[in-house]
């Protein structure tokens, strides 16, 4: 709800800011109001997010942050009821000449489409809304929010490239299929112009970020290529920032380089014509001319076989990016599930609970093959005792109570906050809908 109260406030600030309208309140006496207002609603976008963050879990923050929805509408109906006053009374400025007679002009005063009824109206109304919003300021005060002074950006975990290959189910066959595309190419690549780049896309949290990893470590991988490096790119795709990142890797010291004159020279020497897997995690750029010019800076010193894999949820980006058809990346089959679910709620006393196999089978088939969910549930009923995950299965209760309490929210946040202002408001309005089974 806050992320959608953001860019409603910015609308109601920006009118309350216009500059007609403040010259009619003004002239109505209403300008210490207007400014109120104003320092208000700042205070208010400052706190939001984190506003809206504990109203997931504060109940008194999900009424104050539902009672500052209705207010902030209410507040910009009434400032364009205003502002279309202030283009009315410039529009009969230009016709006052033209109008009826003086006595005509008096009895409008009186008629019910009156200039001091509605100027009373309106004033009214101006004080009622700025007491509701005073009220709401002064609760805010005692909640004693987290200000941020700019937009945030999301927060982003940044990936490396090691994992526990031991601990990974299911994934060993798209583990063979990317290394298998990544040696042949190599050995069949007498091209140097262009580096091979492979997208692997699939939905958040189904293991795009590991099966990279496996790839990544592969010792297959690591003898074919002269160099295997790692970079996060994440939401923010600044090609200077990931030029510093290769280098670093590369190296393995801080690069202090700032202008991207020197930063593309040191990634000339650092690549060397060297045939390289360069594994950027995490990409959301769909701006194709940022991608041209990445992609001519890896291309100048690329050795012959070179290759890079993108990995991202977005196919916009597979197809911006990619050299090749991208990797997908599916869900878990019933016997994956099975056994990461396993590992991570019987461990190895599986033989002993055989009463309850069936339960958690058809709990797990509730998960439908996404890991996430599984580690959940699995996480979940480990906490509880065995006579309560009959309750578990049977109910629909445990996927709110779950899913909006786990790592599976941030990955689904995580694509919803990259979404546009308007496009959220069209995502809340669509979720009015209920669901098509």
């Amino acid at each position: 709800m806050g992320s959608l109260l953001m860019p409603l406030l910015g609308s109601v600030a920006a009118k309350a800011g216009d500059m007609l309208v403040g010259e009619l309140l003004r002239a109505w006496g209403l300008d210490k109001a207007r400014r109120k207002l104003e320092r208000h609603l700042a205070a208010v976008q400052c706190i939001l997010l984190d506003a809206d963050a504990k109203s997931r879990t504060n109940p008194a923050v999900h009424q104050w942050v539902k009672d500052l929805k209705a207010a902030a509408y209410q507040a910009d109906d009434l400032l364009d009821g205003f502002r279309y006053e202030a283009l009315r009374r410039r529009a009969a400025e230009i016709r006052r000449r033209h109008r009826c007679s003086r006595a005509g002009k008096v009895l409008s005063y009186f008629t019910a489409n009156s200039p001091v009824v509605f100027r009373l109206s309106m004033s009214r109304k101006m004080k009622d809304a700025l007491e509701i919003i005073d009220e709401l300021v002064v609760e805010m005060n005692k909640f004693q929010f987290l200000q941020h002074k700019e937009s945030p950006s999301v927060d982003h975990p940044q990936t490396h490239s090691h994992v526990d290959e031991s601990e990974i189910v299911g994934r060993q066959d798209d583990k063979e299929q990317v290394v298998k595309i990544l040696l042949d190419h190599s050995n069949n690549n007498n091209d140097n112009s262009n580096v091979m780049v492979l997208p692997i896309i699939g939905m958040g949290g189904i293991g795009k970020t590991t099966l990279a990893q496996l790839v990544h470590n592969e010792q297959r991988v690591k003898l074919h290529f002269e160099l295997v490096l790692w970079a996060c790119v994440s939401d923010k795709f600044v090609i200077e920032e990931i030029v510093r990142s290769i280098i670093e890797v590369a190296t393995m010291k801080k690069c202090e380089l700032t202008h991207m004159e020197a930063l593309q020279k040191k990634l000339c020497e650092v690549l060397g014509k060297k045939k390289y897997l360069l594994v950027m995690d995490d990409v959301w750029n769909e701006d194709r001319h940022k991608w041209d010019d990445m992609r001519s800076l890896l291309n100048s010193q690329a050795g012959s076989g070179s290759a890079i894999i993108v990995t991202s949820r977005s196919d916009q980006v597979a197809s911006i990016m990619g050299t090749l058809p991208p990797h997908r990346i599916s869900l878990l089959n019933e016997d994956r599930s099975w056994e990461l679910f396993q590992r991570n709620t019987f461990q190895r006393e599986a033989e002993k609970q055989e009463e309850l196999i069936s339960i958690a089978k058809n709990i797990v088939h509730k998960c439908k093959g996404l890991p996430p969910a599984i580690k959940t549930i699995a996480a979940l009923l480990r906490s509880k005792h065995h006579s309560q995950w009959f309750s578990v299965l049977d109910s629909d209760v445990w996927k709110d109570e779950i899913l909006t309490s786990t790592a599976i929210v941030p990955a689904l946040q995580l694509s919803y906050d990259h979404l546009s202002s308007e496009e959220k408001i069209c995502f809340s309005f669509c979720a009015l809908f209920p669901r098509i089974a």
